[in-house]
């Protein structure tokens, strides 16, 4: 059993949805729903903001959507969450979560996924994101998938291994990775594709940003409360948990990166990185700068930072043969050089859109599964953070191929779970 009562919340990444997308016209692909019913049956598993957030936008999809399970490391987060949900005014009579169907503890994921659903919403810290995929897709389930998808290089080939499995399965799989599911993103990289630019010579991307949750001092810890609940009710300070905030947050980035890229893999990284503040007991960096090399010369530059009073920034900007593509903050992506164009088209809701094109691609028969890249884009990032942590130079071939295993195996509540000491390059050896 779990204590009731929590003294942190993971921070609230998007607010309720109220948009209400009707999907017909589709077959019902019997064996990924309730045989001969329309109805599809929803599991949310993690119930923090994000997790509360997708499981309103797979509510706003369809009128046949139905939550009927909910799970989480914490009974007041799971609570708080069925009642925010119950309470939208557009969908909250089809949150029908009965109290057996609220599942509590590291074990949580497995009661969800074993309680009838079609669908899982995968949105706890993505250290425990392989394992759940992974039991997922062993299950036969659809799934949406947040991102990161893991904080090391062992998560990466599970999940690498379980896109498979899905794709094998006839499942669908979509990635949280949310600028590929933006409009206007998606015409502007169609036209770098294209050639709008020429050929692709460099890219900057930047994050910079405050922190998201500072670590809590130890004389905040409940006296009692074990290592492994103070590291959960912390997550994001820890590297096993969160994958530091360039694995975390700034992976959107590192995706758009790996988006302009068009698939191709970067070669090797350096990076430099640091902790400017005292983190308490956490072991994150509070700023990283990666420099990836691709073939053919090209480069790729990623600036990220979580320090508050410093200059924000969160933009992509394109370095092309002919042209500029230019992508400043939430604005409309620009191009410049052979042709001059802005994004004019229709706007919508990138985490809605997510869910109306999961939910479509399941009703459709023809599930979509975004796999490979969204394992690739976070094998990217934690490359970064790896030669970040080291001061080595990285390889694609040395990251994928990484032995460090940073998620405990057997993970127990009362079990004895030492912090790691805050990497030091120079010093932090390459596993």
């Amino acid at each position: 059993m779990k204590p009731d009562k929590e003294t942190m919340t993971r921070r609230h990444f998007l607010k309720t949805s109220t948009q209400v997308t009707a999907l017909t016209g589709f077959s019902i692909a019997t064996q990924a729903h309730g045989a001969n019913s329309d109805r599809i049956r929803v599991g949310l598993i993690g119930c923090g903001g994000r997790g509360t957030g997708a499981a309103a936008q797979a509510l706003s999809t369809d009128e046949c959507v139905v939550l009927t399970a909910m799970g989480d490391a914490f009974e007041n987060r799971l609570k708080s969450s069925r009642k925010n949900l119950q309470a939208n005014k557009e969908f909250g009579q089809r949150v029908k979560v009965p109290e057996n169907a609220c599942f509590v503890g590291l074990d949580a994921y497995r009661e969800v996924i074993d309680s009838g659903v079609d669908v899982v919403l995968l949105a706890t810290p993505p250290g425990f994101r392989p394992q759940h995929l992974r039991a997922a897709v062993e299950a036969g389930k659809h799934i949406f998938c947040e991102k990161p998808m893991a904080t090391d290089a062992p998560g990466v080939r599970s999940v690498l291994q379980s896109a498979a499995k899905a794709k094998e399965k006839n499942l669908a799989l979509v990635a949280g990775f949310c600028w590929r599911y933006h409009p206007a993103r998606r015409a502007f990289y169609e036209r770098i594709h294209q050639g709008a630019i020429g050929s692709v010579r460099a890219v900057y991307a930047t994050y910079l940003t405050g922190p998201v949750k500072p670590m809590l001092p130890a004389s905040r810890r409940p006296a009692g409360m074990s290592d492994v609940e103070w590291q959960l009710r912390n997550w994001y300070n820890f590297v096993w948990l969160s994958g530091d905030g360039l694995v975390e947050q700034a992976c959107h980035s590192v995706d758009k990166i790996a988006w302009a890229m068009n698939g191709v893999l970067p070669l090797k990284a350096v990076a430099t990185g640091g902790r400017q503040f005292p983190n308490n007991e956490g072991n994150i960096f509070d700023h990283i700068d990666v420099f990836y090399e691709f073939p053919d010369g090209v480069r790729a530059f990623m600036a990220q930072r979580q320090i508050n009073g410093c200059y924000g920034d969160n933009s992509d900007f394109l370095m092309g043969a002919d042209g500029f593509g230019n992508i400043k903050g939430w604005s409309d992506p620009t191009i410049t050089g052979k042709e001059s164009w802005r994004y004019r088209g229709p706007k919508a809701d990138m985490y809605q859109v997510e869910h109306d094109e999961l939910f479509e691609s399941i009703r459709s028969g023809q599930p979509i599964n975004d796999g490979i890249w969204m394992a690739h884009s976070t094998l990217m990032a934690i490359m970064g953070r790896m030669a970040a942590y080291t001061g080595k130079e990285i390889t694609w071939t040395e990251a994928l191929n990484s032995e460090e295993k940073l998620v405990p195996d057997n993970l127990t509540w009362n079990m004895d779970l030492p912090i790691r000491p805050m990497a030091m390059p120079g010093k932090t050896k390459f596993v």
